[in-house]
């Protein structure tokens, strides 16, 4: 303890001693005791006070308010919080996909397994809490994305909860957002997907039972053409990406999750008068998700039907029906060696044009081990059969060894530094009978080093 701390209590000893007419020597080794340590406990005690004080003024560890509970006492971060999510590096080329993918494929490439097995880009969002003199807790959240030549605002959004006095939980929010888009992590599949605009409630209790609502729109976007017109100096009709306003696609998306390892989600699909008479339509799916957590590991069961549409209802086909099932989970045998894996299957069944309709089955697995907390070697192993109603099957597998540098040892974390080399081939049986072309083998060999991570 130094000077600055000792001289509260020194003082206040020698105040209590001191203090009276009454002499030192009149009060009893066990009088002085007591007083000594009584004036101990109350400098304590204020010193204690004024750290508390101190202490509020901080910032508490917060990402976005919705994501977690406040409590009407807590602190909110100064400043403006920086998160976001990215991956970029080079990869070399040496065969005939760059990107290991089977045709017909309900999630591109990655549905094989996406290790070594993707593309560069990243989100990046600028948070700012606040918190009112009523106890209610804001943020205001705004992110842009960059999957391809154009950056795009994907999120800007304002919320707020401890504002309900019988729901002090709850979050309501508005605006543009990653709305109701639950992910599988190993292939890399928004299983769900109602990105867009629009309002909503999220962790509103029922009886111990956490129910989401919203009404949200999906955002219009535009195809860059070239005009004629010579009072337009760019001669472009629009740079594309995203725009501000509604598409005319709408969806009511619902979720209800709780204590248990249980989540329930109906959605309903709907068009306004922005959309021609004779291509409205409406959809609805529903989905559940089984999962179990135990001691060295998690297993989680999903399974989708939809009606008129796959896994977005603002995307709507008529009389098709899409079923979605999997299972996936890890495994730790130990802290230094553990297993990713995943079976997939996806069903595309069109009454009205049956020329697609197709079943998909896939598998992915993916050991993994620690040298210690900062190495690591992955290996990934992927095999999917796409069997279409007509003209035959696809099929293909990947086998993609990593070598990574990672912050800590386990697979949630990063950054890291990922230098890998991908080996696959693939068999389009289906695409070259359809198109009229020969039968061809597609081989693939990458290799490639790439920067990933999290914040």
């Amino acid at each position: 303890m130094n000077i600055n701390k000792k001289l509260p209590v020194a003082l206040a000893v020698m105040a209590a001693l001191c203090s009276g007419s009454v002499s030192a020597q009149e009060f009893t080794q066990e009088q002085i005791d007591a007083i000594v340590a009584k004036a101990v406990d109350k400098a304590l005690a204020e010193r204690q006070k004024k750290m508390d004080v101190a202490i509020d003024k901080k910032a508490d560890v917060i990402t976005e308010p919705q994501t977690a509970a406040q409590s009407p006492d807590m602190a909110i971060p100064f400043g403006v919080k920086f998160t976001g999510y990215a991956r970029y590096g080079a990869q070399f080329q040496g065969g005939d996909q760059k990107f290991v993918g089977v045709d017909g494929s309900y999630n591109g490439s990655s549905a094989i397994g996406r290790l070594g097995n993707e593309g560069n880009g990243g989100e990046f969002q600028l948070s700012k809490a606040f918190k009112g003199n009523n106890g209610a807790i804001w943020d205001i959240n705004v992110m842009f994305d960059h999957w391809g030549d154009e950056v795009n605002l994907k999120k800007a959004y304002a919320g707020v909860t401890n504002i309900l006095e019988s729901n002090p939980n709850a979050y309501l929010w508005a605006g543009r957002d990653f709305h109701q888009r639950p992910q599988q992590g190993i292939n890399d599949y928004f299983w769900m997907n109602h990105d867009g605009q629009g309002a909503g409630v999220k962790n509103f209790d029922i009886g111990g039972v956490q129910f989401d609502v919203a009404a949200v729109a999906a955002v219009e976007s535009c195809s860059p053409e070239v005009m004629n017109d010579e009072g337009n100096p760019s001669r472009i009709t629009c740079t594309g990406g995203s725009g501000t306003g509604d598409k005319g696609n709408y969806a009511i998306t619902s979720k209800v999750h709780g204590p248990l390892d249980l989540e329930l989600y109906a959605n309903y699909g709907f068009d306004s008068k922005a959309v021609d008479t004779d291509e409205r339509k409406n959809a609805w799916q529903g989905g559940v998700v089984l999962s179990h957590t135990g001691e060295k590991g998690v297993n989680k069961v999903i399974a989708r039907y939809s009606d008129n549409s796959d896994n977005s209802v603002y995307n709507k086909t008529d009389d098709l029906t899409a079923i979605y099932a999997s299972f996936e989970g890890n495994y730790k045998f130990t802290q230094q060696a553990q297993i990713e894996y995943l079976l997939a299957f996806h069903d595309y069944d069109n009454d009205a044009n049956s020329v697609d309709n197709r079943r998909n089955y896939g598998a992915i697995v993916r050991p993994m081990y620690w040298w210690n907390d900062v190495h690591s070697t992955w290996l990934e192993a992927g095999y999917q059969r796409v069997d279409f109603d007509q003209g035959g099957d696809n099929h293909g597998w990947k086998l993609t060894l990593s070598q990574n540098i990672s912050i800590a040892m386990g697979p949630e974390f990063r950054p890291m530094l990922r230098f890998y080399v991908t080996g696959g081939q693939v068999d389009n049986d289906r695409t070259a009978r359809v198109n009229g072309t020969e039968e061809s083998n597609l081989d693939s060999f990458n290799v490639g080093a790439m920067w990933e991570a999290w914040f």
